[in-house]
């Protein structure tokens, strides 16, 4: 309670002591560094950072005061660009409520993440996302946000290009659990996953250093040029 009478105290006062700085607004909003931490559970998915770039989903540069499904490269689901076409713009209190349940927000997103309940856990990471929105627009961003991968592979497998046709014909025994039109029902989706994201997820399975045992056991019985043409399919799956 304390924090928070500080917090709008602070706010008040802005005005009379001038513009805050973007790392300044990100101390009223939170603890930023805790958000970092914090953040890490979303890296598998989003970058963000100067170099940040769209992976499974979009980069997170920039993103309070963007528009909702506006980010130039991104193939965003039907349900996201609905929401753009409804003028939904990335605020504190729009994204709040999403990070708090993504479907309540968003009907039929393809995020997976089922949310964040905590409210200071909330504040934090949006503090930690407030620094890399310059504002004015010459602030630098802040340093990025380390990804490391989960298994380093050889060039030559990720240099393999995947055959769409076959990685239809092998998805057959994936779409048993996945669904073909990226809905999630408990199970994450791999629609429109990048091929290399693709590539390191299952050949971390195959390497049993992510800990799911059926797909362990599948990953395992597949090869790398297997494994490219699945990634290749679920990359174009429209």
């Amino acid at each position: 309670m304390m924090k928070r009478l500080i917090i709008t105290a602070l706010v008040a006062l802005a005005p009379l002591v001038g513009p805050a700085t973007a790392e300044e607004e990100a101390q009223l909003i939170g603890d930023a560094e805790r958000g970092e931490d914090l953040f890490r559970q979303c890296i598998g998915c989003h970058q963000i950072g100067p170099g940040a770039k769209n992976r499974i989903g979009p980069h997170l540069n920039g993103i309070f005061g963007r528009r909702a499904g506006s980010l130039e490269g991104f193939d965003y689901s039907k349900s996201m660009e609905r929401a753009h076409g409804d003028g939904l713009t990335w605020e504190y209190e729009t994204l709040d409520a999403y990070i708090q349940n993504p479907r309540v927000l968003i009907s039929g997103t393809r995020m997976s993440y089922r949310g964040m309940r905590n409210e200071q856990d909330r504040h934090d990471v949006l503090a930690y996302l407030r620094a890399f929105t310059a504002n004015p627009q010459d602030i630098p961003e802040s340093a990025p946000t380390a990804v490391a991968r989960e298994v380093e592979l050889p060039p030559e497998i990720l240099a393999i290009v995947g055959d769409v046709a076959y990685g239809e014909y092998l998805a057959s025994e994936c779409l048993t659990c996945h669904k073909r039109d990226g809905s999630d029902e408990g199970i994450p989706s791999i629609v429109k996953w990048p091929e290399e994201d693709f590539v390191i997820a299952m050949h971390a399975y195959k390497r049993k250093l992510r800990p799911h045992p059926v797909m362990q056991m599948m990953a395992g019985r597949l090869s790398d040029e297997e494994i490219a043409a699945l990634a290749a399919y679920f990359a174009t799956i429209e």
